[in-house]
C-alpha cells in the first residue's frame, strides 16, 4: 500500500501546525544569572529575531572582548523563515499527493533542516565565545565565553543556561513526529 495511512495524514496536519508556533514564540533561551543580577537576565531567539536583554549582555560582553549581538548579523533571520515556510509547502503537496515516499522524503528534509540548524547555532556560539577582542579591558588566560549549545554551564561568575522555549519545543516535537509516523508507515507497508 502506497498512500498514507489516516495517521500519516493527520500527523501532516499537525506538523504544520506545529511549525506555525515558530512564528509565535521563541524558540530558544539563554539565561544569565550572576550576584550583580539576582533576577538574571534573558535572550530570546526567535524564527526572525534576538529580543530581550540583548543591549545589557552587549555592554557586559564589551569588557570580555566578545562580539555585540545584532539582529542584523544574523542573515538566519532571513533564510529559517522562508525555509520553514517552503518546508510547509511541501507539506502540503505531500498531502495531496498521499504518497508514502512523499513523507518520507518530506521527513528526511526536515532531519537535515534541523541538523543543520544546530549546528549552524553551535558554531555560531563557538565563535561567539572563542574569537575575542585581545584589547578587552578583562583577559583570563585560557578562557572562552561559548555558551551551551544545551543546558547549563558556569562562566567566570554568571550561570548560563540554554534550552528550547515554547516554539523550540514544537520544533522537536514536530521532528519526533515525522520520525515516528516514517516509521509507523514503514511498518504498515510491510505488515501486509
Amino acid at each position: 500500500m502506497k498512500k498514507l495511512t489516516t495517521v500519516g495524514k493527520i500527523s501532516v496536519i499537525v506538523v504544520i501546525l506545529f511549525l506555525v508556533s515558530l512564528w509565535l514564540y521563541p524558540m530558544w533561551r539563554i539565561d544569565l544569572k550572576a550576584p550583580q543580577y539576582p533576577g538574571g537576565l534573558s535572550m530570546y531567539i526567535w524564527i526572525n529575531d534576538i529580543k530581550g536583554d540583548v543591549d545589557v549582555v552587549n555592554g557586559l560582553n564589551h569588557y570580555i572582548g566578545m562580539k555585540t549581538i545584532h539582529k542584523s548579523d544574523f542573515k538566519e533571520f532571513v533564510y529559517l523563515p522562508l525555509t520553514m515556510m517552503i518546508y510547509m509547502g511541501l507539506g502540503l503537496i505531500v498531502l495531496l499527493m498521499n504518497r508514502k515516499i512523499g513523507y518520507y522524503i518530506w521527513s528526511g528534509i526536515y532531519i537535515i533542516i534541523a541538523l543543520f540548524s544546530f549546528y549552524d547555532f553551535y558554531k555560531w556560539e563557538y565563535d561567539y565565545g572563542h574569537n575575542l577582542d585581545p584589547h578587552a579591558p578583562i583577559q583570563v588566560p585560557g578562557m572562552a565565553y561559548q555558551p551551551p549549545l544545551i543546558g547549563y554551564k558556569k562562566m567566570l561568575n554568571f550561570e548560563v543556561l540554554s534550552q528550547p522555549h515554547v516554539a523550540g519545543w514544537f520544533y522537536i516535537c514536530a521532528g519526533a513526529i515525522l520520525v515516528g509516523v516514517s516509521f509507523f508507515e514503514w511498518k504498515k507497508r510491510t505488515s501486509k
